[in-house]
């Protein structure tokens, strides 16, 4: 597998309050990796500083070439981002949400072509919402505009797709669909995934390796035998844990009450 992803010493502050410490991270292209971790953890100040929304401290670099060499337009075809809260315009249609998704490879004058009208009906049959294209994004639930914005990164043709706590809003069904499309993306395509999650247990199942942050540092990186540990994990999040084990899949974590 190729390296997407090389992350050296990556600090990151807020003023005076740090918030990332020594991380190290690295992403290769066809896995997916979950970045897991309490609230206040840096998952989401981590994602951020890959992209340059942040910067701090230390060396980034996708395929081997350092964060601040790449423009913002070459970047946007290699790498996409979904963001935790993201924003639509009042009224705005289905349909143009997804085609923003093609804005790097637009034109000048934003002139779209037939590959990017292509690219993003391929998106919205894969995502079975062909349906909703014509709908405004304020007349359909919270879960279908999640899956929207998610067929919008799609819709980039990405080297690597970074998303930020993506089951948000979504069913327990819409959940499972999701990470096994996110899985089929990365092995299929070759196409690398980090995803910040908060369920331990979905995290686990669907992703191929594990970050545990506490409190801006990496504190345990691997599989989820490896880093679903209950005493590490109780000292991370403060609550007794016990480990369920499965054979041939990977275990899951329950609190112990």
């Amino acid at each position: 597998m190729s390296t997407l992803l090389d992350v050296f010493g990556l600090g990151f502050s807020y003023g005076t309050r740090e918030v990332l410490r020594d991380v190290k991270l690295k992403l290769f292209a066809g896995e997916v990796v979950a970045l897991i971790g309490p609230n206040g953890s840096g998952k989401s100040t981590l994602i951020r500083n890959l992209i340059g929304v942040l910067r701090g401290i230390g060396k980034i670099e996708w395929e081997q070439k350092p964060l601040d060499q790449w423009r913002r337009r070459e970047l946007a075809r290699h790498v996409a981002y979904l963001s935790q809260n993201p924003l639509w315009e009042p009224g705005q249609l289905v349909i143009d949400v997804l085609r923003l998704g093609r804005a790097p490879y637009w034109r000048l004058f934003g002139i779209e072509s037939p590959r990017d009208a292509e690219v993003v009906l391929g998106v919205a049959e894969r995502l079975n919402i062909v349906d909703l294209l014509d709908r405004p994004m304020d007349q359909i639930s919270g879960g279908q505009r999640q899956m929207i914005f998610v067929g919008r990164a799609l819709v980039q043709e990405p080297r690597a797709i970074l998303l930020d706590e993506p089951s948000t809003f979504l069913d327990l069904r819409h959940q499972v669909e999701l990470m096994s499309l996110l899985r089929q993306l990365a092995k299929e395509r070759n196409v690398g995934v980090l995803m910040a999650s908060h369920d331990l247990n979905l995290a686990a199942t669907s992703a191929d390796g594990l970050v545990l942050l506490d409190r801006g540092t990496v504190v345990a990186d691997g599989k989820a035998e490896e880093v679903l540990d209950p005493e590490l994990l109780a000292r991370v999040y403060g609550i007794e844990m016990e480990r369920v084990l499965r054979e041939g899949k990977p275990p899951i974590v329950v609190p112990r009450l």
